[in-house]
């Protein structure tokens, strides 16, 4: 592997990785019981987009099936995390929002990783 563009290129995937693997670990530890890292995903999307969206919609951003994200939203919902309400300009569809409660788990999962508590690799030095 003489070509440096190619060594950078593996060299960031590998602490793409890496870094992925640290976050997935540190939030992993401050969710609450019960809930799973697919879960905090939706409530973290919502949180983050701030307004209602569709089930559909969470499925398309998630690359998963309406199915898979049913069932995730059920739990959510369940948990009292989500709130879930009929769409009123068509009836066939809902809408999902972040509850407090939800908003509240969400915040709390962050906490390990907030940027004082977060130690990254520092390895770019180019």
């Amino acid at each position: 592997m003489n070509n440096p563009i190619e060594t950078l290129s593996v060299s960031l995937f590998s602490e793409i990785l890496a870094l992925d693997q640290l976050l997935r670990s540190k939030i992993s530890k401050g969710l609450p019981k019960g809930m799973e890292l697919s879960h905090f995903s939706v409530l973290n999307h919502l949180a983050h987009v701030g307004t209602e969206r569709t089930p559909a919609d969470l499925a398309k951003s998630f690359n998963l099936t309406r199915g898979a994200i049913s069932n995730t939203l059920a739990k959510l919902e369940w948990a009292g995390y989500v709130h879930i309400r009929p769409d009123w300009d068509d009836a066939r569809r809902k809408q999902v929002v972040i509850s407090p409660s939800g908003r509240a788990a969400r915040d709390h999962a962050f906490a390990p990783v907030s940027y004082t508590q977060l130690t990254l690799p520092t390895i770019y030095s180019v």
